[in-house]
């Protein structure tokens, strides 16, 4: 390891009054998304992080409304998650001390290559998502309070598709993550929302392609909070924002960068605050 990064990460130590011989004792829990778990991305960095800290680093992955929900009753140390008008409200709830971007990708919409909504190559989400309404092709939701779940409900109000009215057996509510929502979709020959990155780690695709993709809607954003240690004591304030620190520093930002499935690139830092 280079003598600047460990300087650096031992002084992130010693300002957090944390020697190196306690952090390798200690662990932090981080509630995130499920993308990254099932991505990969975690089973990537993390030991990159443990390695340099010694604080190992136990991962609850649920969908953003459950991960925010673990943040609330104080289950976790880090929120990890990707719905950023969610976030902000659990910081101006004060569950949260601070919010900052960490990484970004974009969702694409799936679907069969027969393509009975006739939406392949499009790349306006809204019309495409009033055609497979409007056709009443299978449409697979995750509908688990999930960041993606959350986007597909504002995509669909976005094209003035009112799901209340308008779902019916031709949209297949699982409430399940996003792993299950696509071998739905698979078994379905269905139309399905996924972020990028699960995509590109999925193997059991059947005869689905991505349908959808380029719309600025779909953009992706991640971000990091520490739960308010004034709100529940027991949070590992210092190790959780060695985490944090460690994620928005250049290691962190080039790990993520570098993480690739295939030779695709799954997850794009922006802790600077590029936005595309």
């Amino acid at each position: 390891m280079p003598t600047r990064r460990l300087f650096s990460v031992g002084m992130l130590l010693i300002l957090a009054g944390v020697t190196p011989a306690q952090a390798q004792t200690q662990s932090i829990v981080v509630a995130s998304t499920t993308s990254t778990q099932d991505t990969g991305l975690f089973d990537y960095i993390l030991p990159l992080f443990e390695r340099e800290t010694g604080i190992d680093v136990k991962v609850v992955a649920q969908g953003t409304g459950q991960a925010l929900d673990t943040g609330r009753r104080g289950d976790a140390d880090v929120v990890f998650v990707h719905a950023e008008a969610l976030e902000e409200k659990f910081i101006q709830e004060g569950f949260g001390v601070k919010r900052s971007d960490v990484m970004y990708n974009d969702y694409v919409l799936i679907g069969p290559k027969s393509d009975p909504a006739s939406v392949s190559g499009m790349t306006d989400i809204a019309a495409a998502l009033v055609s497979i309404e409007v056709s009443k092709a299978p449409f697979v939701s995750r509908g688990d309070r999930s960041g993606t779940h959350f986007m597909e409900l504002r995509l669909w109000k976005d094209a003035g598709v009112d799901m209340e009215v308008a779902k019916g057996r031709w949209y297949k509510d699982i409430g399940q993550g996003m792993g299950a929502a696509l071998n739905t979709a698979s078994a379905m020959n269905a139309y399905v929302l996924s972020d990028r990155g699960t995509w590109l780690s999925f193997r059991n695709r059947g005869d689905l392609a991505i349908s959808v993709e380029g719309d600025k809607r779909l953009f992706n954003q991640y971000g990091v909070m520490l739960v308010n240690p004034e709100k529940h004591p027991d949070v590992k304030a210092e190790l959780g924002q060695i985490f944090i620190d460690w994620l928005l520093a250049p290691e962190g930002q080039k790990a993520i960068g570098e993480y690739k499935i295939d030779g695709q690139q799954l997850f794009f830092p922006n802790a600077s605050g590029q936005r595309i």
